[in-house]
């Protein structure tokens, strides 16, 4: 077990903190540099920076984190910047990947694929995959050369498909029920105050927004929806005009 946490290399476990997820590499690309103390960097014009070839996974993977701490290479490359393996931590999650070829001698990009294991609370780890897979734009669970890749993986397709889709599941499940939660407040705020018809109409508007995104795997999307429709209630909802009201007239 490393300073994260993590296990062993080839031990593909899930509990309640930790998922392992396996995908296929499409892209090489980006080519990024390693700087002396390991961070993953962009690539300068120096003859001795350290190349990588990130991959389209792993960019997905950073991406989908936000906000983080500079990733760092605990095996870097060597002839070959395809294979390597990095870790990366941010305000809630901590995540190794490792880049290794499964089939075609590491001759070509889409014979890689990337192991990512993340630590931390699941509806977190929900998240993180949900817009991986989004920014992605495809299914990383569906192999090239399928034989290959169950054998190197220990695993069948159809547990690959249920391990990322049970995840994906529950990230949207969360984000529904954010949006049930709100056309209920909408629902009891009708006929409260006629003033307020306009404001529960935006919230209308931005709460069908949101469903529209979360359809579109935009997880983004129905946040700034969420929040929009959220500030309508708000506005909307005649106790939150007494609270003020109140609160101005107890710091009098």
């Amino acid at each position: 077990m490393d300073a994260f946490g993590f296990q062993g290399k080839n031990k593909a476990i899930e509990n309640e903190n930790r998922s392992v997820l396996f995908a296929q590499v499409i892209q090489g690309k980006p080519r990024m540099g390693i700087n002396e103390e390991g961070f993953l960097e962009i690539l300068g014009k120096s003859k001795k920076d350290r190349k990588v070839f990130l991959g389209d996974v792993a960019k997905s993977v950073l991406h989908s984190l936000g906000s983080h701490e500079k990733p760092v290479f605990t095996d870097e490359p060597n002839w070959d910047e395809q294979r390597w393996e990095l870790i990366c931590k941010s305000n809630e999650l901590n995540i190794k990947i490792n880049s290794s070829h499964y089939w075609g001698f590491g001759l070509f990009s889409r014979c890689f694929y990337n192991k990512i294991e993340i630590e931390g609370p699941l509806s977190v780890r929900s998240r993180c995959v949900h817009d991986i897979v989004s920014i992605l734009g495809r299914n990383p669970w569906e192999a090239i050369r399928i034989k290959p890749f169950e054998r190197i993986t220990g695993l069948k397709m159809s547990e690959h498909f249920e391990m990322w889709n049970k995840l994906i599941k529950r990230a949207k499940n969360e984000m529904n029920e954010q949006i049930l939660r709100l056309e209920d407040k909408v629902r009891k705020l009708r006929g409260v105050d006629e003033n307020a018809v306009e404001l529960l109409k935006s919230a209308d508007l931005a709460l069908e927004e949101a469903r529209t995104a979360l359809s579109d795997r935009n997880a983004p999307a129905v946040e700034r929806a969420l929040s929009r429709a959220s500030n309508s209630i708000i506005q909307a909802d005649p106790k939150t005009e007494l609270m003020t009201t109140n609160m101005l007239l107890d710091e009098d």
